[in-house]
């Protein structure tokens, strides 16, 4: 069990940060139900910004991808421009993480390549990198799948949006409950 203190194994807005990889205009066509997603990962954004969870992003080549699509991102959010499929080999992206900020949500395209190598990367640093696995998306869903597989072998956690809002909030006398659920429903 990965986690002898039970204490840790819930997701605490306190102490995580939601990442958005390469959910970039000219890329997300070529994605298995990248609407649907979109629309998931856009409420996931919303409830974090509603409870005080910073959200980044990372755009892999965007003059050549394009940006992030319209309505994932706000003006408050973090864009990293990148080159190298882990987002951690870049030199602009650990060094100006936010302190306390040790739990990482990832979301985003490819499943199996850029959400993939980053999340590895991210454990490897010493972070605890959490895959959303209804936030992700690839090509093919042989590659979806296998990162799912991937991820699990080497121990490392994944979650659903839902599971995330609600450990987020803690409770419904949070000041937000009522926001967050209707992006739950």
């Amino acid at each position: 069990m990965k986690y002898m203190d039970l204490s840790q194994a819930l997701v605490s807005a306190e102490t995580s940060l939601l990442l958005i990889v390469d959910m970039q205009e000219k890329l997300l066509p070529a994605i298995q139900d990248a609407d649907a997603l979109c629309g998931r990962v856009a409420r996931l954004a919303q409830a974090a910004r509603l409870l005080s969870v910073p959200v980044w992003a990372t755009e892999h080549w965007p003059g050549k991808i394009g940006p992030t699509r319209p309505g994932l991102l706000s003006a408050e959010d973090t864009v990293v421009t990148k080159t190298y499929f882990n987002a951690c080999r870049e030199p602009g992206f650990l060094p100006h993480w936010p302190a306390r900020r040790r739990r990482v949500l990832l979301t985003g395209t490819e499943a199996h390549i850029c959400v993939l190598q980053t999340g590895l990367g991210l454990a490897q640093a010493g972070f605890d990198p959490v895959l959303v696995v209804d936030g992700i998306g690839s090509r093919r869903a042989s590659d979806r799948t296998e990162a799912c597989r991937r991820w699990r072998r080497y121990g490392l956690e994944t979650v659903t949006m839902e599971m995330v809002m609600y450990e987020w909030l803690e409770t419904p006398a949070n000041p937000a409950f009522r926001q967050v659920l209707a992006l739950v429903k």
